[in-house]
């Protein structure tokens, strides 16, 4: 089983294009959250999702877009929520809170768990390597799985080997570990193993930056596409 493994796609249309021609084919996607937030192109980045039959959780930012509740986000985050609000179609909200906050699955017999944050916290944890690190077996332990997949903080990493591992495969659309470039996973699953790919990709970050100035988006979360921070 060959999975396509993303996360924090955050509504950027060109990056997201590019993984999936880059992954080549892959029997599933899975991805850890946030599809939508900070970027130019939510609708288009849903409905991807949804016709290609994502394996999804919901993100923060995913919530914050359904609910209007961005008190816990600094000023650029909550004024990128409220431009997506105004883009998203009724359908793609619908989606998007139907998304789960954890998702469990069982594929060549390695358990796998899903979760945007954490277990403790699915929606806001951060989960950094170094946490990561110190909390693998902890998390495995908590979840009941082989491999657990994290997200949130835009940073890529795999923690551990053979059949318990947990990974963070960084962000697709905005990165923030010093490469621009998307950034996703490839997991072999055979027989219980787990083989992990970690890959990046180029895209037109030109394209997006300027679309995001057109639609009145915060200039920091432009300029922050060319450096990958």
């Amino acid at each position: 089983m060959r999975l396509l493994v993303v996360s924090d796609i955050h509504s950027n249309l060109p990056a997201l294009r590019s993984v999936l021609e880059d992954a080549g084919r892959c029997d599933a996607v899975v991805c850890s959250g946030d599809i939508v937030g900070y970027g130019p192109d939510p609708t288009e980045c849903v409905e991807i999702a949804s016709k290609q039959g994502f394996r999804c959780v919901a993100g923060n930012h995913d919530a914050a877009v359904i609910t209007g509740d961005t008190s816990n986000f600094n000023t650029h985050a909550a004024d990128a929520v409220a431009i997506n609000r105004r883009l998203l179609k009724a359908s793609d909200r619908a989606w998007l809170r139907r998304l789960p906050v954890k998702l469990t699955l069982n594929v060549e017999g390695v358990r796998v768990a899903v979760f945007h944050g954490s277990p403790r916290d699915p929606l806001n944890e951060y989960v950094f390597p170094a946490e990561a690190t110190l909390m693998a077996a902890e998390f495995l332990d908590l979840t009941g799985a082989d491999l657990l997949i994290l997200g949130h903080t835009h940073v890529p990493y795999a923690i551990g080997s053979g059949r318990r591992m947990v990974v963070n495969p960084g962000s697709v659309g905005q990165p923030r570990d010093g490469d621009p470039r998307a950034s996703y996973m490839i997991i072999d699953l055979n027989e219980g193993e787990v083989a992990v790919d970690h890959r990046r990709v180029e895209y037109d970050v030109e394209e997006v930056a300027s679309r995001m100035r057109r639609l009145g988006l915060p200039e920091m979360l432009a300029v922050r596409l060319f450096h990958g921070w």
